[in-house]
């Protein structure tokens, strides 16, 4: 639940608000807590098939294995994270210096100059074998779900005001506008939901992983959506739809309309205490994923090499790092949280979802550790939402990612070229 929060909620709440116009935001949260379930299922039936590091990196070999997709794909998912990691890091520092500007008036040039520095202080801070700030983060990190039972029990008092809401206002047209508005909303909010999946890359380490995953899974989704759908209604039975929608630091503006000024400013640095623990365990995290893919030959050597004293490896955090700070200057906030969504969409959610299905038929196993209810159902219901969610996100991203999926396809087979004359010799 942690690592699925972070910073997240925290700033897509007022872009949700402002595509759906108002209370209709709840449906966003729904439908995105509807795929985290239905994709959750099919999470939960890989990492109980293969409890193993790795997550989509081992799940997509297994699921096309004995084909070209079985090392195309673990590639591709390994060249997108070497992308998507910096975004994810960069929207992170972002929203940093979003809440910031709550304490310390800040123009876009100062947002910034604080968004680069905070990257390049974190990296220089992980440049180096800590052993400890996974205990610092976790610590860290539970202020987050502490905050946000803070920002619903301080709304409670106001739920009255519920029943007056229009979640379906009269004369609702089911147009495309509507349905467009929904699926860039939903991306929001799915953003803020990803995560419930965390458990799968710790799956050698998991004790009775079989059962484990899956409950870890829907536990932690049940008890988010909960969280998000409170902190949704809350704040918006205190402040006017409006100014939830243009707000750069929404929580602490909550905070100091209903306490005084000093309760915005506490709510402010808890907020930035969780957005700089998550930037820790995020970089410190994705940094390991094209280092071991390259240990095990799936990936470019260089990203294997460790640091020659310290041991950890430093190109792969280098490499990581500076891409983050590059985005952290080039790019907005919803810009960089829709490319984080759409870029993995197709070849990790989908070709898993689809991997899955065909995996089913092809082995025509009937006892499976963990087997998804109303099989394949789930699977199919996810693969559909994630394509509603990427048709619906405007067609410059649809061109990032067949970009980025068609750069990576040309590495792969360079790589595969190389390894092949290299074995010839």
């Amino acid at each position: 639940m942690i690592d699925m929060v972070g910073i997240g909620p925290f700033i897509t709440l007022p872009f949700i608000v402002g595509l759906m116009q108002g209370p209709m935001a709840i449906w966003a949260w729904l439908l995105g807590a509807l795929l985290a379930y239905m994709d959750g299922m099919v999470w939960a039936e890989m990492g109980a098939q293969w409890p193993e590091a790795g997550g989509s990196y081992v799940f997509l070999k297994n699921l096309f294995k004995g084909n070209i997709f079985g090392k195309l794909l673990p590639f591709l998912f390994i060249w997108q994270t070497i992308i998507q990691a910096p975004l994810v890091v960069a929207s992170g520092a972002i929203g940093f210096s979003h809440y910031l500007t709550f304490l310390i008036p800040l123009g876009d040039v100062g947002k910034k100059v604080v968004s680069g520095s905070l990257v390049i202080l974190i990296v220089a801070l992980l440049y180096r074998d800590i052993k400890s700030i996974g205990k610092v983060s976790v610590v860290l990190s539970v202020i987050t779900i502490g905050t946000i039972l803070w920002l619903i029990l301080s709304g409670i008092s106001h739920w009255d005001k519920l029943p007056a809401m229009q979640f379906v206002p009269a004369g609702l047209h089911l147009d495309t506008l509507l349905f467009v508005a929904l699926g860039q909303s939903s991306l929001k909010a799915v953003y803020s939901y990803l995560g419930y999946y965390n458990v799968c890359h710790l799956g050698a380490e998991i004790i009775n992983p079989q059962k484990n995953i899956p409950r870890a899974i829907f536990i932690s989704i049940t008890g988010i959506a909960l969280l998000y759908l409170g902190m949704q209604l809350s704040v918006l039975c205190v402040l006017p739809w409006q100014q939830v929608a243009t707000s750069d630091f929404v929580v602490s503006t909550y905070f100091q309309h209903i306490y005084s000024h000093l309760a915005g400013q506490v709510a402010t640095v808890l907020i930035l205490l969780i957005a700089l623990a998550s930037l820790f365990s995020v970089i410190l995290g994705y940094s390991r994923i094209p280092y071991a893919a390259a240990r095990n030959g799936d990936f470019f050597p260089v990203f294997g090499r460790l640091h020659p004293t310290r041991h950890f490896p430093h190109i792969s955090l280098l490499a990581i790092g500076s891409l983050a700070f590059i985005f952290s200057l080039l790019f907005k906030m919803k810009e960089i949280i829709t490319a984080i969504i759409i870029m993995r969409i197709l070849i990790q959610f989908v070709s898993q979802a689809v991997g899955i299905i065909l995996w089913h038929y092809r082995k025509q196993q009937s006892q499976l550790p963990y087997r998804m209810p109303l099989f394949p159902l789930p699977a199919i219901i996810s693969i559909i939402i994630w394509l509603f969610i990427f048709i619906s996100s405007p067609p410059i991203y649809w061109l990032y990612a067949f970009s980025i999926i068609g750069l990576g396809t040309i590495l792969f087979l360079i790589k595969e070229y190389r390894n092949r004359a290299q074995y010839i010799e």
